[in-house]
C-alpha cells in the first residue's frame, strides 16, 4: 500500500470516527471502552483492508468489525447501570457514600464524541433521545445481539436485510430479536422520561437552567427545590447512593454535600441533554476545582433527575475542560 493509498484510506476510515463511537458507546455504554473498540475497529480495517472486496460499503464492512469488537467486549456479562437500578434509595439519615468499580456504570459522554454532525433535525433528534442516559440504561438491560439489532434496525434505520447480513443471520431471527428487545423495553417504560427535552432547549427549558445555575452557584436551597419535580432523583457515581425528593436531595447538599457551596457552573453538551462542568471552591490552591459532570433530566418545566459524575480525572479531559478554574477577581485583574 503506498503513502498515497493508506493516506487516502486513513482518511476514509476516520471519517466514520464519531459515528462508529456512537455505535459503540450504546453498546457498551462506556465512553472509554467505546474509544478503545473504536480504535480496534479501525486498526483492524486497516490491516484488513487488502482483502476487503467491496461486496458491501465500506461503512457497513466498518460496522459488522465494530459489532464484533463489542459483542467480544460484552462476553464478559457486565451490564453496566445508574445507581437506581442497582438498589432502592436512600433516606437521608441513612446517606453513606461507598463507592462501587468503575466497571459498575453507565458512564457519561461528550455529544461531539458521538453524535455525527445531520442536516436532518428528525434525523438529529433520533440521534440524541438515544444516547440519553435513561434509554442507555435501559439498553443495557439487553442481550448483546439484542441490543445491536436494535440500535441498528431502530436508531440507525438499517433494513432488516442488512441487519442479517452484518450478523450472518436470517431476517426471521433479526425480526424476531427486534420485537423481543422492544418488548423489554416496553416493560421497563422509563426509556422516555428525559425525551421532554427539546431539541434546541425551549425559551422555558432555557430560563429553568438559567434558575437552576443561579441557585446552585447561590447555593439557594429554596430556589432549588422550586425548580425540582416532587419524585427528582439525585446519583454521583462512583458512589451507589441515590436520593429521591426535594427534601432529601437539598438535605443532602447541605450537609455531606455542604463543601459544593460557592461553585461554579460551565456549559456541556453530554448525552444528549443539558449538562455542566461542576468546580467548587479549591481552598488550598485558591480558585475552583473539578468536582463533576453533571447531567440534567428535565421533564414538564421540573428538574426530574440530577447526576453528578464525580471521576474528574476521566471525565474533564474527555470533554476538553480545564482542570482548574482561577477566581473572577483574578481573571478580571488578568484582562485589565
Amino acid at each position: 500500500m503506498g503513502n498515497g493509498t493508506a493516506t487516502d484510506l486513513d482518511a476514509t476510515l476516520e471519517k466514520h470516527r464519531v459515528e462508529l463511537t456512537g455505535y459503540c458507546y450504546r453498546m457498551l455504554g462506556s465512553s472509554f471502552e467505546a474509544e478503545d473498540a473504536v480504535q480496534d475497529t479501525l486498526v483492524r480495517a486497516w490491516r484488513g483492508f487488502d482483502k476487503f472486496e467491496g461486496r458491501s460499503s465500506i461503512r457497513s464492512w466498518l460496522y459488522r468489525i465494530a459489532t464484533n469488537v463489542c459483542l467480544d467486549m460484552l462476553n464478559a456479562g457486565n451490564k453496566r447501570a445508574r445507581p437506581m437500578d442497582l438498589s432502592e434509595s436512600t433516606p437521608l439519615a441513612q446517606a453513606a457514600l461507598s463507592p462501587r468499580p468503575d466497571h459498575t456504570w453507565l458512564e457519561p459522554m461528550p455529544d461531539a464524541r458521538v453524535l455525527p454532525s445531520t442536516a436532518d433535525p428528525a434525523e438529529a433528534a433520533v440521534a440524541k433521545e438515544s444516547v440519553r442516559l435513561a434509554f442507555m440504561a435501559a439498553l443495557q438491560q439487553l442481550p448483546p445481539k439484542q441490543r445491536a439489532v436494535l440500535i441498528l434496525r431502530e436508531i440507525l434505520a438499517w433494513k432488516a436485510s442488512e441487519v442479517a447480513e452484518l450478523l450472518g443471520t436470517s431476517v426471521a431471527s433479526v425480526n424476531s430479536a427486534l420485537q423481543r428487545a422492544r418488548a423489554t423495553l416496553a416493560e421497563r417504560g422509563d426509556t422516555g422520561a428525559d425525551a421532554a427535552v427539546s431539541d434546541p432547549l425551549d425559551p422555558e427549558q432555557q430560563k429553568l437552567l438559567e434558575r437552576y445555575v443561579a441557585a446552585f452557584e447561590g447555593y439557594d436551597m429554596t430556589a432549588l427545590t422550586a425548580l425540582l419535580h416532587e419524585d427528582a432523583v439525585m446519583t454521583m457515581p462512583p458512589f451507589d447512593l441515590w436520593l429521591r425528593g426535594p427534601a432529601d436531595i437539598t438535605g443532602f447538599m447541605t450537609t455531606l454535600g455542604s463543601a459544593c457551596a460557592g461553585s461554579r457552573l460551565r456549559h456541556v453538551e453530554v448525552n444528549g441533554l443539558p449538562g455542566f462542568a461542576h468546580y467548587k471552591p479549591d481552598p488550598e490552591a485558591g480558585g475552583f476545582a473539578p468536582w463533576a459532570v453533571q447531567v440534567l433530566e428535565i421533564s414538564e418545566g421540573r428538574i426530574t433527575g440530577f447526576h453528578f459524575f464525580l471521576d474528574t480525572k476521566r471525565w474533564f479531559p474527555l470533554f476538553g475542560l480545564p482542570l482548574h478554574l482561577e477566581a473572577e477577581s483574578d481573571q478580571v485583574e488578568e484582562g485589565m
